[in-house]
This record gives structure tokens, sequence and C-alpha cells, in this order.
């Protein structure tokens, strides 16, 4: 489940367990995991916060067996997602609290959720000791056996029988990975075992804390994915991370079925510059420098992960990834990035010139990147003149363009993960006439619309705007303003599907005369709304141009995540078209783009690789025969050099990638037919 709480930072991270105080009763029968029981404070903060979401939050949702019975789903999903650990016989028993969480949240009663974690690490320290058993035997890669990849829907096991050949597969594909990529035996042996040493002592580490951080979550997961409880620990780090005063790679980071994957790539950061990692890559181990040992941290907590990334300015980071786009199959990959601090100067908006052939004529594009929505808020309240903002930084760089005689400007958003709303605001008014731009309803239903009071247009010529899965928030609020205005046409995919709000309150104020350390919660307050009344929220926005990536078949986005908010509509703002023939032209653009692109080579190896892909993850299943897993994975090296061929001899620079070039010819059609 992709699920706990998404700290923004230079390195940041989502802490599915954290430090604090604990208390342990006694170990269990087998003497090696700890008994954990909840602290003397959990009863009362689980009253105090279940007391307050529910009347807070923007859904309004009742404390009844119906939210019990959905909490005691996301608990088990958020201790054992895969379904690697219980037995079908453990999910019977909890069965007898399936409705009565709700009213142990009212009563402070923590017993169901202790009682369930730890069993769950009963289980768990039963694998480990599994997995010391079976590596003492070398695995035989010549066989026909499979390995389901993910096992969210597949049944609990009945047996540990059962779960010894569940993980025995597993087992095999993680030593194949490793195979293929040349290690022999006795490597592949040191390297598993470290891994699982490293997971049996992460695991020793849990704490009370953490359990019921875990808990309160399944809890806020009730409401919908942006809703967290933060332990003390968590909300601490929160705090730190947010001033963006640590050195890192700049990403950020959350724990997922063992592994720590990339949230999002934080804009001027060194993993943005390199270009190297990517939301959804999953990173399996951490090197210092050029040579040093590769340290395995699957099953590490978040925590730990990030002290070995995170380091001083200038030095180097090699991280051992499974990209995002890899297929089920593929072994790791190592990169390395320098770590640096993210400075407002490498966020900035930045321009570049296209020049394009269409139909026998040359054409001139100015192309914006911007990174993010950023404003330098303290300058700007401090009255200094110069300080950094999107939309002065566009209006700059849109009368440098104009000046160097462009045909059209586009707008890449392409990973832009959204920002300050009034930027976006501001951003929208540089192309159109004073109006509305967003609406925002609160969890009063009161509505607000947010305007650009502004009367100048900066500019007034063609315009297309370049989106893709990741443009989110910000991002969505501008594009689904110039598509709704009719003021340009938006390319590229169906946008992340973020349209709520989040406000943060401090557990503290509930219990204003303790002097404990109390943690945070962070919940949904209000939904963003389009002009046209439609929310942003789950939809996005739906290019009026859509050209596929291989991310359409990953699960990534708002749709993706479990009881996401849903989308709906209110009544609309009254604005004007800026373009009203812009409709009618649009039909004949997809038709001009569809005939243009059916006749490229570069777009029919695009469509192959997504193809591909989206068969494999179909299929959910990998062969453990190693001369089956070479052959797939040379084909698939094999497509991607010829499209790497192909991108070079069509004369395109690293930065004019299919999608800039062919929204350019897009945005020619349009001067055209215009």
């Amino acid at each position: 489940m992709k699920k706990f709480v998404n700290l923004l930072i230079l390195l940041t991270a989502t802490s599915l367990f954290a430090f604090t105080a604990f208390t342990i009763s006694s170990l269990n029968e087998e003497g090696n995991t700890p008994v954990l029981e909840p602290l003397p404070i959990h009863p009362r903060v689980e009253q105090a916060v279940s007391f307050f979401l529910p009347k807070m939050h923007y859904k309004k949702q009742q404390l009844d067996d119906e939210l019990s019975s959905q909490m005691f789903d996301f608990y088990l999903e958020m201790l054992d997602p895969q379904k690697l650990y219980f037995l079908k016989s453990d999910i019977d028993e909890f069965e007898k609290y399936r409705y009565s969480l709700d009213e142990a949240l009212r009563n402070g009663d923590l017993r169901a959720a202790y009682a369930i974690f730890n069993r769950f690490m009963t289980r768990y320290a039963e694998r480990l000791n599994f997995v010391k058993k079976r590596l003492q035997t070398p695995f035989n890669f010549t066989g026909e056996d499979s390995f389901q990849v993910d096992r969210e829907e597949a049944p609990w096991p009945e047996t540990k029988a059962e779960l010894d050949t569940l993980w025995s597969k597993r087992l095999k594909n993680e030593a194949l990975s490793l195979k293929i990529a040349g290690k022999d035996w006795e490597a592949i042996k040191e390297r598993l075992e470290k891994r699982y040493k490293n997971m049996e002592k992460q695991m020793l580490k849990t704490e009370s804390e953490d359990v019921f951080q875990i808990y309160m979550n399944a809890f806020a997961s009730t409401f919908d994915p942006h809703t967290n409880y933060m332990s003390p620990k968590t909300s601490e780090d929160f705090k730190i991370r947010m001033s963006l005063s640590l050195e890192g790679i700049g990403a950020s980071l959350r724990t997922e079925d063992d592994y720590t994957t990339v949230v999002e790539i934080i804009p001027g950061g060194p993993a943005d510059r390199s270009g190297l990692l990517h939301p959804n890559d999953r990173i399996i181990a951490v090197g210092q420098g050029e040579d040093g040992e590769l340290v395995d941290v699957v099953g590490w907590r978040i925590d730990d992960v990030v002290q070995l990334i995170r380091g001083k300015k200038g030095t180097k980071v090699r991280l051992q990834i499974i990209p995002a786009d890899a297929a089920l199959s593929d072994p790791p990959v190592t990169i390395t990035l320098t770590r640096d601090k993210v400075k407002l100067s490498d966020r900035a908006a930045k321009s570049d010139t296209l020049e394009v052939e269409h139909n026998g004529k040359k054409y001139r594009f100015g192309v914006i990147n911007i990174p993010d929505f950023y404003l330098d808020y303290e300058a700007m309240r401090q009255g200094k003149e110069d300080y950094a903002s999107t939309t002065r930084d566009v209006e700059r760089l849109l009368k440098e363009l104009q000046g160097a005689d462009v045909d059209g400007v586009i707008i890449d958003l392409r990973r832009n993960g959204g920002g300050f709303l009034s930027e976006a605001v501001d951003l929208t008014g540089l192309f159109i006439e004073k109006g509305p731009v967003v609406q925002v309803r609160d969890s009063r239903n009161r509505v607000k619309i947010e305007r650009d009071f502004d009367s100048k247009v900066v500019y007034t010529g063609p315009l297309a705007v370049l989106v893709d899965h990741f443009s989110a928030s910000a991002s969505e609020i501008f594009a689904a303003a110039i598509q709704d205005y009719r003021r340009g046409i938006i390319v590229g995919t169906q946008t992340f599907g973020k349209g709520t709000v989040q406000n943060i309150v401090p557990i503290s104020r509930f219990f204003p005369h303790s002097k404990e350390k109390l943690g945070q919660v962070k919940f949904t307050i209000a939904k963003f709304y389009r002009i046209n009344g439609g929310s942003t929220q789950m939809v996005g926005v739906l290019p009026d141009i859509r050209i596929p990536t291989r991310y359409d078949v990953m699960e990534i986005g708002e749709r993706s995540e479990k009881n996401a908010l849903p989308w709906d509509e209110i009544d609309p703002a009254n604005y004007e078209p800026v373009d009203p023939l812009l409709d009618k032209i649009l039909p004949r653009l997809n038709k001009l783009h569809q005939a243009r692109v059916q006749n490229s080579e570069e777009y029919r190896l695009i469509l192959k690789e997504i193809e591909n892909l989206r068969k494999e993850r179909e299929k959910n299943v990998v062969s453990l025969n190693i001369e089956k897993r070479k052959k797939e994975r040379e084909e698939r090296d094999a497509l991607k050099k010829e499209l790497k061929k192909v991108h070079k001899k069509s004369g395109h620079d690293d930065k004019e990638d299919f999608y800039i070039v062919e929204t350019a010819h897009v945005l020619s059609d349009y001067i055209q037919i215009h």
C-alpha cells in the first residue's frame, strides 16, 4: 500500500516506524521478538484524534462499523501488503475485531492493535528463520519455476508449508537477479544473508510508538490517502526537513513493501539535475563515494536509509535502484549522485528555443520549463524588489522570447508537483485578462474563488502546455484554467489528480498542560475545483492531444491511491473563453497529430515499449529460469538501443525529446489552421 506519511525535504522520508520510548512486557514464546504494549499516553491520544478527525476532516466521516471494517483491512494491509507473513488462521482469528475498532477508538482501547502487531512480529521472525535455513542450499535456475511479483490480491496462505514455498521463490528471484548481474553463489548468499540479517535488526528496533503510528494511520486512511498521524519523532523530522536546510540528493522517499521508494524528485536538487533518479524508483542499496561498499537497505527503517544517503555537500553517494519503468525481471542499476543543497536559482523557470520544419515552413518556438511553482515568500514579505517567483521569472522569459520573434510558446510542466497556489493563479494571469482561475470548497461547503485581478496580458500568441502523470496540484490548476479559458492546447498525458488541500494540527493542542512530546495530524480541509465546476481530484486534467508514455501502465497518481476522495463538481464560475473556436479546431488537430505520429519510427518504438511493459505487468509473473530471463533482458535492451538510435538520427538533442517536438508540430498545425 502506497501510504504512510510523505515528508518533503532535500532528502525527505516517511517512516513506517519511528523512535521513542517503548514498553516491552516480555518476549514471545520463541524468545526472539519483543511483545509490545501501548505507552500510557497512547489511549488519550487515540481518543483525541478519533474525536477530532471525524469533525474537522473535509469528508465528515462517521465513527461506525463501516469505518471499523475499513480500518481493520488497512491495518492488515499496512503490516502485510503482499500476504507473505500472516496465515489465514491468523486472519480468521482477527476477524473478531473487524466491527469493534470504532468503539475501541472512542474508549482508548489498543488491545486489538497490539495483539495483531505482536502476532505479525512472531510471523516475521518465523520467515527470517526460514530464510537463514533456505540460503544454506544453492538455487537451481534451470527449471520452469515462476514467481508471482504482486500478491496484493492473492489469498492468505493456509499453511506454513505454503509460506515456505512462496518465500523460497521470492529468495530465488532475488538470487537470480544477482546471478544475472554477475555474482557467484557465495557472493549471492552473502548479499542475501546480510539483507535479511539487517531486516532482523530492524525488527528488533521496533518500539511501541511504531505500532501506534501504524495503527493510527490505518484509522487516518479511512478518510483519504493524504490524512496521516505523525509520531513525535516523525513530527520533529518534518519540522526540520521542511526548512530545506539539510544536504542530500533532493528526493522525497517512503517505505513501501520493504523497499525505499522515491515519491518525488525535488526540483533543482542533485537527483533532478542528474536525470538518473525518478519517482517510483526503488532504492535497494547505498554506497559511499565512488567505490564504497554497497550496503543493502531492503527492509531497513526509512530513518536509517536517510542517514546513509544524506551527507556533506560535494560528496558522492551511489544508489543501486530498480527503475520504475524496469521490467519485472530486470536486474538493478547503479547510479552516482553528488550531494548538494537545493538552491532556489536551480529551481527557477528556464527557457530555450526549438526550431521545427512543418509542411515546408520553418517555425521557432519558445520552450519554458517550470520545475515547480516557487515563491521566496520571506523576501517578498520583507519588501525586497528582486524576490524570486515563478510568475515574475516566466514574465521575464516571455518578454525575452517575444523579443526573439518566436511563433509560439510551450510551457513544459512535466514532473512539476505543484507549489504555491498564488503562483498558479498569477501565472495564469500572464495569459488571460482578469478573471477566476480556481475554486476552493472547504469542509463547510463554502466556496472561495481565487482570481487574477490584473487585466494586463503579457503573451497573447499561440500557446501549448505539456503535462504528464507527475504534473500535480498547482500544475493542474494552471493547466485546467488554460484549458477552460480555451487559451491554449494541453498536450501529453492525464495529470496526477491531486485536488485536495491539507492542514497540520499539533496534538499538543488537545493537551495544553502536558509536558510529553506529542505528534501531529495532517488532514484534508478543502478541495480544488476548476472554473468549469469540475474537480481536479482523481481525474486531474485530460489533455486535448494525448501522447502516451511508459508511465501509462504504472500505478501513478491519485487514481492509484486507495480511498482517495472522489471526483465531483460544483457550479461553474463566470468566465469568457479567450478562443471559442479552439473547440472546433481540436478534432482536426488530433487527426493531423495521429496521421503524423503513425509515420514516426520513434513513436512506433515508444508504443512497442509501452505495450511490452503493459503485458508483463498484467502477467504479474516472472520466470525463474536464467536463460529465459537473460533472453528477455536482451530483447528489452535491444529495443532501448534502437529507440536511442532513432532519436539521435532525428537530429534532436537531449532537451528536444519526442514529446516537446511533437507539441511544437501541434502548435504549427494550430497556427496554419487558425
